[in-house]
């Protein structure tokens, strides 16, 4: 993920390598995200990456433990 930004909250990220803080200005954009585009190596290395903020599933998860745990209730 490339960061738009000039500073983040989120710097565990940037050290993970799954965020890259890449700036506000129009070049640098452009120039990172043809990087991602074209450079197989470079999106790999950063697809790769553990997250540090999860799987991307936890929506998934917590509907799952709601369905579980009503199903727990109904049986009570």
């Amino acid at each position: 993920m490339l960061v738009l930004r000039e500073i983040t909250e989120r710097p565990e990220g940037v050290e993970a390598g799954t965020l890259k803080l890449v700036g506000t200005e129009a070049r640098r954009i452009v120039e990172q995200t043809n990087r991602l585009l074209d450079d197989p190596s470079a999106y790999e290395q950063m697809a790769k990456a553990a997250n540090p903020f999860g799987d991307g599933h936890a929506a998934e998860k917590i509907v799952q433990a709601l369905l579980d745990f009503d199903s727990a209730s109904a049986r009570q």
